[in-house]
């Protein structure tokens, strides 16, 4: 791999570590992970962390850690509490492979995160990137740990014009990590890695003046840092319009629906809605019709509440959404093969709902006041 990587052959390792190690002891911002190297700390650190900007992260962490403490109170959890506490972060595969993985370490590793590579790789969610920073963070093991702001950080350092979006690329940074990695101190050396990332070494036009790794950087040298590092964009994400209805009943209460067990925001509730398909019907005529052909009623729609726009990964989610009444009693078994359900105002708060359907909420109670 070396002879891949010519700037390998010419860097100073040693004066490399010291550089970065340093910086990193004395600059390092004060986050709630980081104080101890438990690792199922630093594994849900970690977890979070992916895809969500620290600043976010950190309520998160928080109130995660109050209400799950140790790993054992974690694998004791249930679903709707372990999702409740998610609520808002987003990316919900994350936390269900968390809780499997979790709960498997608990049953078969006496409740101790394996602390080798073989092991830990078999953990349901467990990546390369999370694998090498438990091991490496927690552990001390010499293990890359190989994110965003590391292949960034090092496309600059050992001016590597890979793609960083192929998968493949991951493999020169790993092997990159693991020859420049300081074997006496492998928590600092990726932590500082990822700060760096963070920090300095940002998107765009990184703050070179500040970087106290900047004599060791090649793209600095030839004044190439903002054209790294190469990332091809993916296609465009697909439009879903779709129509939303927060509905009550004469109790005063919402009806709220549970998503299927798997696909996208698997288990999490919901208030009714339909990905319009025909442009012919008026929307309201439109959720109406939906309504009735599933639940066998109609509802008595007002005027548009709020409309939503949310990103995800692959898809835009664009809701319309209204507010109305369903004055009809409705057909019990029905509700529960689709899985609908009323609840009071009170009770919906323990109910774990994704962000555009928190914001419809917000929009609601806004209204209302």
């Amino acid at each position: 791999m070396k002879e891949e990587i010519p700037a390998l052959k010419t860097i100073d390792r040693k004066q490399f570590q010291h550089d970065l190690i340093s910086w990193f002891a004395s600059e390092h911002r004060d986050l709630p992970w980081r104080e101890n190297k438990d690792p199922y700390r630093v594994w849900v650190s970690e977890i979070m962390l992916q895809q969500t900007r620290v600043d976010t992260v950190i309520p998160y962490f928080n109130r995660f850690m109050d209400w799950f403490p140790t790993l054992d109170d974690f694998a004791e959890a249930d679903e709707e509490r372990v999702l409740k506490a998610w609520e808002g972060l987003g990316y919900y595969s994350r936390v269900r492979n968390l809780h499997s993985a979790v709960k498997e370490v608990k049953a078969s590793y006496g409740g101790v995160v394996p602390d080798t590579p073989e092991e830990i790789a078999k953990l349901k969610g467990v990546g390369p990137y999370t694998a090498g920073a438990i091991l490496s963070i927690a552990y001390g093991k010499p293990e890359p740990a190989v994110d965003g702001n590391v292949m960034r950080v090092f496309s600059r350092i050992l001016l590597i014009r890979e793609d960083i979006a192929k998968p493949k690329t991951r493999k020169t940074f790993e092997a990159a990590v693991r020859d420049l990695i300081d074997h006496d101190n492998t928590s600092f050396f990726n932590q500082a890695l990822m700060e760096l990332g963070a920090l300095i070494c940002t998107p765009g036009k990184p703050a070179c003046l500040l970087c106290p790794v900047q004599e060791h950087c090649e793209a600095f040298k030839e004044g190439v840092q903002s054209e790294l590092p190469i990332k091809i964009q993916k296609k465009k994400t697909r439009k879903v319009p779709l129509v939303a209805a927060i509905l009550t009943n004469h109790n005063g209460e919402f009806l709220i629906h549970k998503r299927p067990s798997d696909g996208l925001l698997a288990n999490l509730w919901e208030f009714p809605n339909f990905e319009i398909h025909t442009g012919l019907l008026a929307k309201r005529d439109f959720f109406n019709q939906e309504l009735e052909e599933l639940l066998g009623v109609t509802s008595e729609l007002g005027e548009l509440l709020v409309k939503i726009e949310h990103v995800f990964s692959h898809l835009v989610w664009n809701v319309d959404t209204f507010t109305g009444v369903i004055s009809t009693e409705m057909d019990e078994d029905l509700m529960i093969k689709h899985q609908f359900k009323w609840v009071s105002e009170i009770d919906i708060e323990q109910y774990a709902f994704p962000v555009p359907h928190q914001k419809m909420m917000a929009a609601y109670k806004e209204k209302k006041k």
